[in-house]
């Protein structure tokens, strides 16, 4: 098996001891290695893939290096020999290699550096030094020991030197679980190893050989040797303390929230090159300090110092190959020595190296081992935040991770790992640079989140106040709160509600019953302290056995809110926490606004009268406006004595006008659903977060000032609505009271800085109509104001639109409150004679609101609304006219010229109305109503004319021609044919003109007004509008009454022509007319008999009678009174005709039809005169005799009334 193995390329782990420089292969697998397989490696053939780009270099540019002589004794220091050179750049040393001993936070400084690489498209951050470690660890039997942290999808590696952190727990305390934990289940004998004299000796001749190299002229400089042993070992160890130096209690500088460059101390990027390694499909970001030199065949080389006794290994080749694939170094160039003395050198090209004799390797299995282990530390360190520890013991086979976060809670005290700062504040600002692209979209959302939930959780709320509230303050950004409506639930693709960014299902391994292959490991249960085992290191070398099938999720769940409230309320709790972080970082005992003798406590009862009414208002108002022209030129008041420009000035102002935006949004949100005491309660708390920004900021933004407009026009919206939804005041109140304890806290640290109190006048819930309407207005001014101040108006027409528009509706509220109190007084005094002074103050007030409404209309083009406004002040002045109406002596009254001033203002302002709109589609409806009340105001003139006639000012026919002309005007605005529902209004308004002006000029021909061609006239005009107003009654099916009197008003005008006719035959052809008149009012007496049955009928039904009798369509009175007219006027028209055709029968031969007629007249008289005398007759049977005599009638007379007048 062994050997099939080897043949698939998988070798077997050396059998090596030696920390350093372990055995070759066994011999068989040498020969299987086919020759040519390097050279398609470093030209990206198919073997292994490989590219390097270089990030960041501070090496200088390369020297050629200088060919030691033979023989050179490089125990010898050179006259160089740890100087500062220009040829060595600013890194000094460390670009010799003096050290390969590799800093404990060494990736995080290169992350610090790479910030947008990190969490996003690389795979691991690390030394190379570690890398390497990594990918030998099947080969090597030497100990790994590193600390691994994920942020985002990126790895961070870093040397975790046991060794040095016991040394350094032994003196500080520190870490003392760890070691007790390594003791207990790792290494039960740890002790401090010494490094080796030989050590020593092999990196001082390294040094040396290295200097000689960029030396050029080799000439050596002797030295006494003890001098010179002991300046390279404490040299050396000058850096190796350093190198592993722990930045003790790790303090953040106050800096980082606004300066992501300033790295935290300690934490320094201290390689010489940065380089992005891609190896396969694993992108590294890989810190190298490999001195690399001109001088070969190629532009690159890296040099090599080799003792000639003994041969290259497998580690040393995969180390060489790697540096040289990593730094994208061509080609290697070794100097071989012995006992230092320098012998010959060699030249191999990097692609040369895994074939070289004795240290042959498989490219192939290097690239297995490195996915496997890139997917065993993604699949198992899945926790931001956590530190995890890599560890194989030497001469182990046995690779386990431990989890050192979980570890360390155990012992109840988070902050003994060292590592927690770095690792929040990297996580901290991979967030920042994610969220500083504009152009990330939704899908970082979750991710940065994470990011930022995880730092908060690392850090001491006392330590780092700034981070914490920075980072709070970033969270509570991630949520839209000006999203539109439509998008609420389409917020993340993800519907899990996941507070983790990765899966977190520990990979499960069968580790209970494993007992590991070497003594050290105690009982098998210890074994689970780990997260996860590599049973043993064999296995990395195996094509895909760790691919990662627990696909670690690129972005976590982003939480999906299902409503604008949740939303707001997450945001709150956010800006709560990063409130409270900045008030505790600035805290003293005397700090709070309670205990300063100098504040007073603002006492809500104390301004109550100030505020009552509109004039409270008016004042503050005023200081208001003041306030907000000396914010122009910041005026800074904070209570809690921040310092402006500190951090905690700028964070608590990010913050205050965050929760003064989700306030408003909750606002909104209530307001839409009709919780107005609710929105109220919101409002207030984003006005008084506001107002508490005003008193800390120093420069106020337009785009601050746009948002109060928006806050104070919400304001008004909100108190217009309160005022009309009275009815349900208490439940208002009682949602306005309510607070949770979430807006209390908040407000308490808003209170740390002002008193709160600059909007008092806007939020008040008043109980009185009028203050509500009138805080409305106020509101609406001062949004308007705002946007006067500087160039808001122009930059946010929209917003000016909707203000303007706002300002002309409360206004018109106002107004129509004002006029129907005036009009409520009027309906008062119908007794008192003059009109109050009180009603006269309401007119003004009303019509100063009307006209100040129309002015902001106009001002924005808003025609209906202008038109709607204009059509209310023209109702004014009809209420105006009315009570100069009531005015007079009922008696005595005549139209006074008062009204006819205001009637014809009204008109004006209709008229107005109609010019503003134009034509009527721009708004029918509104166009419809105008011409309605414009017709309204005419007829309600030319009918005050008409029976309070004012002779004593002006003369008969005068009068007669006013009405005329101003009944005709209310005809021309009153449309018959419009179908809508005012169609029958209309009908029954034009019947009524009709029949006033009919009886008019009836009247007229009756008092003998005028000369012939007039009087003819006037005959042919009343003639007219009867038959016209009973066209328009016969279409109407609920003023029967009004037809009958119309109808018998006609048969009066008949019987008046008849008395200035001579002959016979013109008699009887008008009283055949006049009698047809009769018959068609038939159709009025079916209605009105209709409506008796109905009547009639009703009460058997119970309840509904009064409904019945307050029923307008019926007037008993109405209809006996004119029954016995229509029976006295039927009678005497029978009489005269059966008269008439008498004297004419006597006087002419026989005529037939005559004959019938006369005889059926008789008959009908005689059936008149019986129903009539019976008084006992109920009204119902009455009217059904008249429909029986008139359908006799009508049959009777059908010959003779052929003729007669329509």
């Amino acid at each position: 098996v062994m050997e099939d193995l080897k043949e698939a390329g998988a070798e077997a782990p050396p059998a090596g001891t030696g920390a350093r420089g372990g055995l070759s292969l066994l011999s068989q697998g040498d020969s299987e290695e086919p020759c040519a397989q390097g050279s398609a490696l470093f030209l990206g053939g198919n073997e292994v893939k490989s590219r390097a780009v270089v990030k960041y270099s501070s090496a200088p540019p390369r020297t050629a290096f200088a060919r030691l002589e033979e023989k050179t004794d490089l125990k010898l220091p050179p006259a160089n020999w740890l100087r500062e050179s220009a040829k060595l750049g600013p890194a000094g040393t460390t670009i010799l290699g003096n050290s390969k001993k590799s800093k404990p936070f060494s990736s995080f400084g290169m992350a610090y550096d790479f910030i947008d690489s990190v969490g996003n498209d690389v795979d691991v951050v690390s030394d190379s030094e570690n890398i390497k470690k990594l990918l030998k660890i099947p080969y090597s039997k030497s100990h790994v020991s590193m600390a691994v942290h994920r942020i985002g999808r990126t790895l961070l590696l870093d040397e975790l030197d046991i060794q040095e952190l016991f040394m350094r727990s032994s003196q500080t305390g520190d870490w003392t679980w760890l070691k007790e934990f390594y003791q207990r289940l790792i290494d039960q004998k740890w002790q401090r190893k010494k490094k080796s004299k030989e050590h020593w000796y092999q990196k001082a001749i390294l040094s040396k050989f290295l200097y000689y190299s960029i030396n050029g002229d080799g000439a050596a400089q002797p030295v006494p040797s003890a001098a010179e042993q002991q300046e390279s070992s404490s040299s050396d160890q000058t850096h190796d303390s350093e190198g592993a130096s722990w930045p003790a209690p790790f303090e953040m500088p106050s800096s980082v929230s606004e300066d992501p460059s300033a790295s935290s101390q300690g934490l320094k990027n201290d390689f010489v090159r940065n380089i992005l390694w891609t190896f396969e499909d694993i992108h590294m970001l890989v810190g190298s300090n490999m001195p690399i030199f001109g001088g070969g065949r190629y532009p690159a080389v890296s040099l090599r110092l080799r003792d000639n006794n003994k041969p290259i290994n497998v580690l040393t080749g995969i180390d060489y190959w790697l540096d040289n694939l990593i730094c994208n170094v061509p080609e290697l160039v070794m100097c071989f020595h012995v006992n230092g003395i320098v012998q010959k050198y060699e030249m191999i090209k990097t692609e040369e190296i895994p074939n070289l004799e004795n240290s042959n390797f498989s490219t192939k299995v290097i690239k297995d081992i490195a996915q496997n282990i890139l997917s065993f530390l993604k699949s198992n360190c899945t926790k931001e935040g956590h530190t995890y520890w890599l560890f194989k013991a030497s001469g182990s086979d046995i690779v386990k991770l431990y989890d050192l976060t979980t570890l360390c809670e155990e012992t109840e005290d988070k902050y003994q790992n060292p590592f927690t700062m770095p690792v929040a504040i990297l996580l901290y600002k991979v967030a920042c640079n994610m969220m500083m692209k504009k152009n990330q979209n939704k899908k970082h959302y979750g991710t940065i989140r994470t990011l930022l939930l995880n730092c908060v959780k690392l850090l001491d709320k006392s330590r780092h106040p700034q981070i914490i509230a920075s980072a709070n303050y970033m969270l509570s950004e991630l949520f839209q709160l000006d999203e539109p409506k439509k998008e609420e639930n389409s917020e993340s693709p993800l519907h899990e509600n996941s507070d983790e960014s990765y899966s977190e299902e520990e990979e499960e391994m069968p580790d209970s019953d494993e007992n590991g292959s070497y003594s050290t490991s105690s009982d098998p249960s210890d074994d689970n302290k780990a997260v996860a085992i590599i049973k043993s290191v064999g296995e990395l070398s195996v094509p895909e056995k760790y691919k990662s099938i627990h696909q670690i999720r690129p972005s976590c769940a982003f939480p999906v809110c299902h409503d604008t409230e949740e939303r707001c309320r997450l945001v709150l709790s956010y800006v709560l926490e990063g409130l409270k972080s900045v008030d505790n970082s600035i805290k003293k005992e005397s700090d709070l606004p309670a205990a300063d003798p100098s504040t007073p406590i603002p006492l809500k009862y104390e301004d109550e009268s100030a505020r009552g009414g509109p004039e409270g208002l008016e004042k503050q108002m005023a200081l208001f406006l003041d306030k907000m022209g000396s914010l122009q030129k910041g005026n800074y008041s904070s209570q809690s004595g921040m310092i402006p420009g500190s951090w905690q000035h700028k964070m608590k102002l990010q913050l205050i006008l965050k929760s003064s935006k989700a306030y408003y949004v909750l606002s909104d949100a209530a307001m839409s659903l009709q919780k107005y005491g609710r929105a109220l309660r919101y409002i207030k708390l984003a006005l008084q977060s506001h107002d508490t920004y005003c008193c800390l900021c120093t420069n106020m933004l337009s785009e601050v000032l746009l948002f109060l407009s928006q806050y104070l026009t919400l304001c008004g919206d909100i108190q217009l609505m309160l005022a009309q939804n009275a009815s349900n005041r208490a439940a208002h109140l009682e949602e306005f009271h309510y607070q949770t304890k979430e807006d209390q806290e908040i407000l308490h640290s808003l209170h740390r800085e002002s008193s709160c109190q600059g909007f008092a006048w806007a939020t008040d819930l008043s109980t009185d109509l009028e203050s509500q309407l009138s805080v409305s207005c106020k509101c609406y001014e001062a949004a308007n104001e705002i946007l006067q101040f500087s160039d808001l108006k122009s930059q946010n027409p929209e917003h000016y639109v909707q203000v303007l528009k706002r300002m002309g509706n409360i206004r018109n509220e106002i107004g129509v409150f004002y006029m129907n109190q005036a009009a409520a007084l009027q309906t008062e005094r119908m007794v008192s004679k003059s009109v109050s002074a009180a009603e006269q103050q309401l007119w003004k007030k009303s019509f100063s609101c009307f006209e100040k409404g129309i002015h902001n209309f106009e001002s924005i083009e808003d025609a209906t609304n202008a038109a709607l406004l204009l059509c209310n002040t023209g109702r004014l002045m009809r209420i105006c006219a009315q009570a100069h109406c009531s005015a007079g002596d009922e008696f005595r009254r005549e139209f006074s010229p008062e009204e006819g001033l205001y009637y014809n203002k009204a008109v004006d302002y209709y008229l107005k109305a109609l010019r503003s709109l134009g034509t009527r589609d721009i708004h029918p409806a509104v166009w419809d109503s105008v011409n309605w009340e414009l017709s309204t105001t005419y007829f309600t003139m030319a009918t005050l004319q008409q029976d309070y006639a004012p002779l004593s000012r002006k003369a008969q026919e005068q009068i007669e021609k006013e009405v005329s002309e101003a009944m005709m005007k209310s005809l021309k605005y009153c449309d018959v044919d419009l179908v809508s529902a005012r169609q029958p209004l209309c009908q029954y308004r034009a019947a009524t003109i009709h029949h006033r002006l009919a009886s008019m000029y009836h009247s007229c021909l009756r008092n003998q007004v005028g000369d012939e061609h007039l009087r003819k006239q006037h005959r042919v005009l009343a003639d007219l509008h009867y038959s016209k107003a009973v066209k328009l009654f016969q279409l109407l099916k609920d003023a029967p009454c009004e037809l009958l009197r119309v109808q018998l008003e006609r048969v009066a005008f008949a019987e008046f022509q008849m008395t200035s006719q001579n002959s016979n035959v013109g008699k009887l052809k008008t009283l055949s007319g006049a009698l047809d008149i009769m018959v068609r009012t038939e159709h009025a007496f079916q209605l009105i008999r209709k409506e008796l049955v109905e009547e009639f009928d009703q009460p058997k039904g119970g309840e509904t009678s009064p409904a019945a009798d307050s029923s307008p369509s019926l007037n008993r009175e109405e209809v006996i009174k004119l029954l016995s007219i229509f029976e006295s006027r039927l009678s005497f028209l029978l009489l005269q005709s059966i008269k008439l055709l008498s004297s004419t029968k006597k006087k002419t031969s026989n005529n037939i039809e005559e004959d019938g007629l006369l005889k059926s007249n008789k008959q009908i008289y005689s059936q008149l005169l019986r129903a009539t005398a019976n008084k006992s007759a109920s009204l119902l049977e009455r009217i059904d005799v008249i429909i029986h005599l008139l359908g006799q009638l009508a049959h009777g007379g059908s010959g003779v009334s052929s003729g007669a007048v329509q």
